[in-house]
């Protein structure tokens, strides 16, 4: 699969708020936070769910990844959405191990596996 995605038992905001702290605990920083249905609103463009994207990184792991192969850097830093979609909040990101597949570079998979399993780890005790 190319997503990881699963469903919070918490509004976005709380969801949210549960992520960067999570990610903080594994060394994670969030370098920023988009607001989508507020940018459509602002553009009038019909969009009744919420929708942010986070753009996530561990300076450690994008160094390792970076020092390897430059044009990784084309898939940093990590997203994660959290988003409304029939009334149920839902998490997901782009699974690192799908995007690394199209690097061939052998030694980042381990790296992205590694990333893959924090966040989802992440995810999971951000839903719950």
């Amino acid at each position: 699969m190319f997503d990881y995605t699963v469903s919070s038992n918490h509004s976005t905001e709380e969801t949210i708020e549960r992520l960067k702290t999570a990610l903080a605990e594994i060394s994670f920083g969030v370098l920023w936070e988009f607001d989508l249905a507020k940018k459509f609103a602002e553009k009038e463009l019909p969009f009744e769910d919420r929708y942010h994207i986070l753009e996530v990184c561990n300076p450690k792991e994008a160094h390792r990844v970076l020092s390897a192969e430059r044009r990784a850097g084309y898939f940093l830093p990590c997203k994660l959405a959290v988003y409304t979609e029939d009334g149920q909040t839902k998490i997901g990101m782009p699974r690192p191990t799908a995007l690394i597949g199209l690097v061939k570079e052998d030694e980042l998979k381990q790296v992205a596996l590694d990333v893959e399993r924090q966040l989802v780890d992440v995810i999971e005790k951000s839903r719950l």
